[in-house]
């Protein structure tokens, strides 16, 4: 299944982060780091944003966004934001001059592009359209959420070890828990990805922390009590390199050099 059929005919992607106890602290954390480092009022091409959720509130905090997605029923979602403007368009092949934004930011290609190569390109084509030294935001998918995931909720069956323990070792996710197939990272090759194309500085952080399959656990009625005590675990160990894989999802931050 390609990405316009999965997101076109899956759950709907501007709730997906209100679903799960495990989204809304993915969205709040990710909210949290992304202002740590955007703190001026900076241009924002946001790649493979979806309909939008990161963009609206980077609008709001006053932040001139454009926003790059495959899908264009996303693009037509995401142009409707105030403050937001969108056009189709392919990580490894942005339609943007040369250091042209102030931040780049891929919270979704890296993990949807399975092949390095094409992984390395869409990290090039950021540096490509980031001014000097300019700000680049890039997620991935932690190699052991499925693990900490199935064996949490009680689903890790004989039938998805062998799965399970798959991921963990190549990163090759085969879909065995939901969703399609995906690269899922470690947080030192998420690293050394980012290093590797030419980028300066880089920092991965740990976005769920190691709360989240708790609050799973405890469900989305108790996620208002025990949100803030997850969020000041997250804070704590997120650059922990004991801990940082423990997350659902890790954040890089890097700049183009100067």
């Amino acid at each position: 299944m390609d990405l316009a059929t999965h997101y076109a005919t899956g759950p709907a992607e501007d709730s997906r982060l209100d679903r799960t106890p495990h989204g809304r602290l993915e969205y709040l954390r990710t909210r949290e780091l992304l202002r740590r480092f955007l703190p001026g009022r900076e241009r924002v091409l946001d790649v493979g944003g979806g309909t939008g959720v990161h963009a609206a509130w980077l609008a709001a905090d006053g932040h001139p966004v454009h926003l790059v997605d495959v899908v264009p029923a996303h693009v037509a979602r995401a142009a409707a934001l105030p403050g937001v403007t969108a056009s189709a368009g392919d990580a490894r092949e942005l339609d943007a001059s040369d250091a042209s934004y102030d931040a780049v930011l891929l919270l979704g290609p890296l993990y949807h592009l399975v092949e390095a190569a094409d992984r390395a390109r869409a990290l090039a084509e950021a540096r490509r359209v980031l001014r000097p030294g300019g700000l680049l935001a890039a997620a991935g998918i932690s190699r052991y959420l499925s693990l900490l995931e199935t064996g949490a909720a009680g689903t890790l069956t004989p039938g998805r070890v062998d799965p399970v323990r798959a991921v963990i070792e190549t990163g090759a996710y085969d879909g065995h828990a939901g969703f399609v197939p995906t690269h899922w990272h470690t947080a030192t090759e998420l690293h050394d990805e980012v290093a590797a194309a030419g980028f300066t500085g880089t920092a991965v952080f740990g976005v769920e922390g190691p709360s989240w399959p708790a609050l799973d656990f405890a469900g989305l009625s108790r996620f208002d009590e025990l949100a803030e005590p997850a969020l000041r675990a997250a804070r704590i160990v997120e650059r922990d390199p004991r801990l940082i894989d423990a997350s659902a999802h890790l954040l890089a931050f890097a700049h183009r050099p100067a």
